[in-house]
């Protein structure tokens, strides 16, 4: 009760007419930036931190923490119309979004990314609400070892649930991590796989890389489907006449969508708290549990599904990551790393001491998650009858933009044309894994997490001076342990008993 009495004490801050105005602008600003490749919510908070300065401390970081919350809704934009994910939580989105938009379910695709995002984010944060300090504390538990078990249960998933086929998912996985170990050792410094090149040694950019094996796969595959595709959208004309009522999901969609949404959304507020995990990691757990569920659709063919799991996911992480850094001062994400600058600038100490100190601003920050929440669903919506015009856009239109989007996306995050280069390499790769059966998904996700999942490891056997007992001296390591090798012999498990059911129903 004293958590939402603060609450209701927060929302006299958070619905101050500055605080409301800042608010409705961080969600239009992250709608916009979320939607644009190569930008994300890293660089649109480290772009509009300076504008925050004459601002005091409430408003900014409502400002700020609105544009990072909406840029979880502007992701799928992209995602699901062009098949370009906006930010790495978006990827998974992609998956089932795009086939859904291919089908003639553009708004309805979108409608439910919105919906599933609005609904995860409130389950997140209602739990922010309601544990706030105490959230963080969980987090504290899961120290390198908690993590590099969590990001082995990740990385399971990927490749047994995504690629259809577990051989080639698992090949493609392991594509995806030999990717992300090209560069600099990010422990001892020394060079890996750079071939004598020095572009090389600061390792394959993240943004280009995805748009390449996403986006501009997409482009050489519309460039050698090119009349089928027009006959396609000629033969349809749905699309351009879609509406916000046209694009509601119906009784049947929305119970399809309620229990992912739920899951995923209580399931990525506690994967927002883990400190280095952020909302990449909770779209991609989320969507490697739902694949545990049955779906009315096989995952990846256009599931609403699969779009509602990996966006509450998102957005629930999104929330959660604000208990950590408000509590603890510990970042989950870059993100996260410019809104804890952003308080040392205002002159805060994030801590456990903030919310007794600075109650006025952790709880107006909380309670203006609500009205941006609101905020940004009504203009995601309102958006919708625009949006759905660019699958009306004739293919010959759509590859130039779709490649002018592309190269944008890839320059601006290196400033420099090895980006380019990275961008069009990928996508080559992409588009050849693709047109011989092998899921691009499972690479892109396994390069993504490789990364985080190297550093814990290194980092808990040099705290155990190499011994293998810091993985099993604990009840929740073991619990994580557990659940580890229950998804690495299911597939196994399952695979033996068809053979088994075939043998029996085999004549004699």
């Amino acid at each position: 009760m004293e958590n939402f009495a603060s609450l209701l004490a927060g929302f006299q801050v958070a619905l101050a007419p500055e605080n409301i105005g800042v608010c409705l602008l961080g969600a239009i600003l992250g709608l916009v930036v979320g939607a644009m490749p190569g930008i994300g919510s890293l660089a649109g908070c480290a772009l509009l931190l300076p504008l925050t300065y004459k601002f005091n401390p409430t408003t900014a970081i409502i400002m700020l923490g609105a544009l990072y919350y909406a840029n979880m809704y502007g992701g799928s934009f992209s995602a699901i119309l062009l098949n370009i994910p906006g930010d790495s939580p978006a990827i998974t989105t992609a998956l089932d979004g795009y086939p859904m938009a291919r089908k003639g379910r553009p708004g309805q695709a979108l409608m439910t990314a919105n919906l599933s995002s609005f609904i995860g984010g409130t389950i997140g944060i209602l739990i922010l609400t309601v544990t706030a300090s105490g959230l963080a504390t969980i987090g504290l538990m899961f120290g390198y070892a908690e993590m590099t078990i969590i990001l082995l249960i990740a990385m399971t998933s990927i490749s047994w649930l995504i690629g259809e086929n577990p051989i080639k998912g698992i090949v493609i996985t392991m594509l995806g991590i030999l990717v992300a170990s090209i560069g600099m050792d990010t422990l001892s410094g020394a060079p890996r796989y750079e071939f004598g090149s020095m572009y090389l040694l600061g390792g394959i950019p993240f943004t280009p890389f995805i748009i390449g094996c996403v986006g501009f796969a997409q482009v050489i595959k519309l460039i050698n489907e090119r009349e089928a595709d027009e006959k396609k959208r000629s033969s349809d004309d749905s699309r351009q006449k879609l509406s916000i009522k046209k694009s509601m999901p119906t009784g049947h969609d929305l119970r399809r969508m309620l229990p992912p949404t739920l899951r995923s959304g209580v399931m990525g507020t506690f994967v927002g708290v883990l400190p280095g995990s952020g909302a990449t990691t909770g779209s991609m757990v989320g969507y490697a549990i739902q694949k545990k569920f049955k779906s009315e659709e096989p995952m990846g063919s256009g599931a609403i599904e699969g779009i509602a799991a990996s966006e509450a996911a998102n957005n629930a992480a999104a929330a959660g990551a604000f208990a950590p850094l408000l509590a603890l001062g510990i970042p989950g994400s870059g993100t996260g790393a410019v809104l804890l600058g952003g308080l040392m600038m205002w002159g805060l100490n994030p801590g456990p001491l903030l919310f007794d100190t600075n109650p006025d601003f952790c709880w107006g920050l909380i309670s203006s998650m609500y009205v941006a929440n609101v905020f940004t669903l009504l203009v995601a919506i309102l958006v919708i009858p625009f949006l759905i015009k660019i699958l009306s856009v004739p293919v010959k239109y759509m590859i130039p933009i779709i490649t002018c989007v592309c190269i944008v996306g890839a320059y601006s995050t290196s400033n420099s044309m090895y980006g380019v280069i990275v961008m069009f390499v990928s996508g080559i790769v992409g588009y050849l894994l693709d047109k011989n059966g092998f899921p691009t998904a499972p690479m892109l996700l396994a390069f993504v997490l490789a990364p985080m999942l190297e550093q814990n490891i290194r980092k808990a056997f040099i705290a155990s001076q190499g011994g293998l007992g810091i993985f099993v001296d604990s009840p929740l390591k073991l619990v994580l342990l557990a659940v580890f090798l229950v998804l690495v012999l299911t597939p196994t498990v399952k695979a033996v008993r068809r053979k088994m059911g075939a043998g029996k129903k085999t004549p004699a």
